[in-house]
């Protein structure tokens, strides 16, 4: 789970700072993956190949109010709802933060990375194989430059290899 401040200008003129949360759980992640046709991966690579900047966004809010919720007083439940969604999405606080993360990449990352739970990688050995071992390589390590230098396919295929714990994405 993301614990996300957000400062911005309410509707009164005044600056605001309220704490947001958001999380994507491993069931969600999973019906997005096969919500597109060929999966959310192949689905993002085809927009980021044809430079398709209206796709780049409609996916990028998609994920955004996909993972916004509410925790419950008790720590139990994370709500998520149309209600829930429509009141942040009209909000400015829904705008500062989307401006931010498709303006600034390592905004865009450290969010990405906040909102993916641990353990897809075990789970998908349960669910594929019972006895298959897990083996985690060490993870490379990926600046900015190196982002920077990729391919449109290899930028495309950066999230998943984050999520899987092959990579990691170092603040320099």
């Amino acid at each position: 789970m993301l614990k996300k401040t957000i400062t911005y200008q309410d509707f009164n003129g005044d600056e605001v700072s309220e704490d947001f949360f958001f999380h994507l759980s491993k069931a969600e992640l999973v019906e997005m993956e096969l919500s597109h046709e060929d999966g959310l991966s192949e689905a993002l690579q085809r927009i980021i190949a044809a430079q398709d900047g209206k796709g780049i966004v409609t996916e990028f809010k998609n994920i955004i109010l996909g993972a916004y919720g509410k925790r419950s007083s008790d720590g139990k439940r994370f709500v998520k709802n149309a209600t829930i969604r429509e009141e942040f999405e009209s909000s400015e606080a829904y705008s500062t933060l989307f401006m931010e993360l498709v303006t600034n990449t390592d905004s865009a990352i450290e969010f990405i990375n906040g909102i993916i739970p641990s353990g897809l990688a075990e789970d998908a050995a349960k669910v594929t194989g019972a006895d298959l071992e897990v083996v985690k390589p060490k993870p490379t390590v990926v600046s900015k430059t190196d982002i920077a230098a990729m391919s449109p396919d290899d930028i495309a295929k950066l999230g998943a290899r984050v999520s899987a714990g092959e990579i990691v994405i170092s603040g320099e």
